[in-house]
């Protein structure tokens, strides 16, 4: 798809890596098929997407790309160790590659969102963990798909422009707070 689009359009300017297929499962429930396919779908395709984007990213123009992590490589919970473990992968993919395409204009970005209801959410979410986060979010609600858009259209921007490997955390203050 990324070198589709440069072929159609010419230019290849920004990236979001935005891909997960989650299953939550205790350490010792962990098979290997869900083991390889959250790897290959959280973690793979985001260094071949990123690999692809940078060779397509014109030097002069340079270009943008932001991987989409999560709080749970910030602070995470039970269940949640493959998960975890992708998402604080993806924070250190994140600062290596703007190390390396730094060079090349192109900067590397991460946000970092907590729990954030969307339809394809809706399979791990029931209202009572909803109201547990809202209640312990000093902003006193969950977040939304446009407050992480939001986020991510700042790293892109020109606004952002000497911003390279950082990860914002898009949460309503619920991973560094204690309420």
């Amino acid at each position: 798809a990324i070198r589709q689009t440069y072929e159609l359009t010419g230019r290849f300017d920004i990236l979001v890596n935005n891909a997960a297929w989650v299953r939550y499962q205790a350490i010792t429930d962990i098979a290997p098929e869900t083991l390889e396919r959250m790897l290959d779908v959280g973690l793979k395709a985001v260094i071949w997407s990123l690999q692809e984007a940078a060779a397509v990213m014109d030097p002069q123009r340079g270009g943008v790309i932001v991987n989409v992590a999560s709080v749970a490589a910030l602070r995470s919970a039970v269940n949640s160790v493959v998960y975890s473990t992708i998402k604080s992968g993806l924070l250190g993919l994140t600062r290596a590659a703007a190390a390396e395409l730094g060079a090349r204009n192109i900067r590397v970005n991460a946000v970092c969102p907590s729990a954030i209801p969307t339809e394809g959410t809706q399979r791990n979410r029931n209202v009572e963990r909803d109201a547990q986060r809202v209640a312990r979010t000093p902003l006193g609600r969950l977040g939304t798909v446009q407050d992480i858009a939001r986020a991510i259209c700042f790293l892109a921007s020109d606004e952002a422009g000497f911003i390279t490997a950082q990860a914002l955390t898009v949460d309503g203050g619920i991973t560094f707070t204690n309420l």
